[in-house]
């Protein structure tokens, strides 16, 4: 039974029928936003965008504030949405979509005008005596925002956050699976006081998405699967607009014979499971040296044993239900494979008996290889892949060895060791002693290398990345112009002679510089 299935309508939009993933009944109905729909809702911001460039960079950040304060009012609100469209545990949907956007809001407000202020550069050279260079950032324009499923609020509220302090118009779309909690962040953002056009939130499908990618934005920002990726790069350079993809990842987690075991094991459960494994940066491969495999292992299956499933728990609950039937079918299929090929489960492996929805059993598998496609592929569910390796060499080997090149993380308790393996792994970002935080750090540039992605988000540089860096170039002194028409010989000579004064005879070009 799929958590959206379409139903007849008599209208020109696509109608879904959308389903709990913890009870599997009916919830209600989605209408999807057509390409007319879209087409005016991008209007709509074109025409505000003008207006709210203009506003200054204090007023915008003090809608942020509020809306800051709006989230912390109506948080409850916000987590039981959530839940009830993921069946995410109550505290996974606390920490990633109340407290990391809480956290992101007040980052921003407090550091965009800095990020975005116009700001003086040093000309090198003999230039630098006659010209002075400013940097201007100027908002691209009408901002197209995609969004998934996993982290349906946060993803558009962090987001959009950015485009708007830079001066843009956002049109976004959530996933079909969780709509409402996307929707959640226009009307948040309405509340704060945002005037009407700069932020829109369309309910929609992948034909929606579609729509909003080839509908004249001026930059697109997509989070999700590879295949849907290549099509929005392929889109945005058709129509020569820029485009920030963070797609999905194969994280590696490395625990070196000196780690602290008992944090480690913990490390892997949560860096495995949080969330029921349905993040991005999540550990997919675990490796471990050989001396300390056996004990991590006890340890890992020791801490299993506690783990708490089911809305029955309440806030005590670990892991919540998988949040998309289709992504139920990949994980059973993944996990099937990595059986058949020999993989060892020692616990978990099958979807929870004794609940109704969609709930897969917090799971451990050893004896896998990247002949196996919960090894190679990307999996997104509770599931500790663990192998032993020889050495912390081999594990870097291993773990560069993946399409994917998202996130990571190493357990060491020598500092420098972990920093120097950390540097190693081809990935956008890595974690020493930790499940992967950098997404949770908004001063943090995110993004992937390889397969997991293109461009940067977060940070200064993903609030720059939603504006034009323009140079302006002035005279320090003014006075007739240098080199201009006619040329001759005597003009060339000189500049010649120049050159050889500035880099052969004198130090003063390299000076200058």
């Amino acid at each position: 039974m799929s958590i959206y299935e379409s139903i007849a309508s008599d209208d020109s939009r696509r109608h879904l029928k959308l389903r709990s993933p913890v009870t599997l009944e009916a919830t209600g109905e989605l209408i999807c936003a057509n390409a007319d729909d879209v087409i005016l809702a991008i209007g709509k911001a074109r025409a505000a965008q003008p207006a709210w460039a203009r506003t200054r960079l204090q007023e915008r950040a003090a809608i942020i504030e509020r809306a800051l304060q709006v989230v912390l009012e109506r948080q409850d609100e916000i987590i039981d949405t959530v839940v009830a469209e993921t069946g995410k545990c109550r505290t996974d949907a606390m920490s990633m979509e109340v407290f990391s956007v809480a956290d992101q809001l007040c980052y921003y407000a407090k550091n965009a005008e800095k990020f975005l202020k116009p700001r003086k550069r040093k000309v090198h050279g003999l230039l630098g005596l006659m010209k002075q260079l400013r940097i201007v950032y100027k908002p691209l324009g009408v901002v197209g925002l995609i969004t998934p499923w996993n982290g349906p609020f946060v993803l558009v509220m962090n987001q959009a956050a950015q485009a708007i302090l830079a001066g843009n118009t956002v049109v976004a779309k959530g996933s079909e699976v969780t709509p409402y909690s996307a929707k959640l962040a226009e009307d948040i953002f309405k509340q704060a006081g945002l005037p009407d056009g700069v932020l829109q939130v369309l309910l929609g499908d992948g034909e929606t998405g579609a729509a909003i990618v080839n509908g004249g934005v001026d930059k697109v920002s997509f989070t999700g699967s590879v295949a849907t990726g290549r099509k929005v790069a392929e889109a945005c350079a058709r129509q020569l607009i820029p485009v920030t993809l963070e797609l999905g990842g194969n994280d590696a987690m490395i625990v070196c014979a000196d780690a602290d075991l008992d944090r480690a094991a913990d490390g892997a459960w949560v860096g495995s499971c949080m969330n029921t494994g349905h993040y991005c940066c999540g550990t997919e491969r675990i490796y471990v040296v050989k001396e300390v495999y056996g004990e991590f292992l006890r340890l890992v299956l020791e801490k299993g044993k506690s783990l708490r499933q089911g809305q029955q728990h309440g806030w005590n609950e670990d892991i919540g239900a998988v949040f998309w039937d289709r992504q139920m079918s990949i994980i059973e299929a993944h996990v099937d494979d990595a059986r058949n090929k020999g993989a060892t489960i020692h616990m978990g492996g099958r979807r929870n008996p004794n609940l109704a929805g969609l709930y897969y059993e917090p799971t451990v598998i050893t004896e896998v290889d990247n002949s196996m496609d919960i090894m190679i592929l990307e999996t997104f569910g509770p599931i500790l892949c663990i192998q032993k390796v020889d050495s912390e060499k081999e594990a870097l080997a291993l773990a560069n060895d993946s399409e994917f090149g998202l996130n990571g993380n190493v357990w060491t308790q020598d500092k420098e060791k972990g920093y120097q393996l950390a540097s190693s792994l081809d990935t956008g970002a890595c974690s020493v002693n930790d499940m992967a935080v950098s997404y949770g750090i908004p001063a943090a540039p995110f993004g992937g290398k390889k397969n997991s992605g293109v461009g940067q988000v977060n940070g200064k540089k993903g609030v720059r990345g939603y504006c034009h860096e323009m140079p302006i170039v002035i005279d320090r002194f003014g006075g007739k112009m240098q080199n201009g028409y006619p040329y001759d010989t005597k003009s060339a000579e000189g500049m010649k002679k120049l050159m050889h004064f500035l880099w052969i005879k004198t130090p003063i070009g390299k000076w200058l510089s």
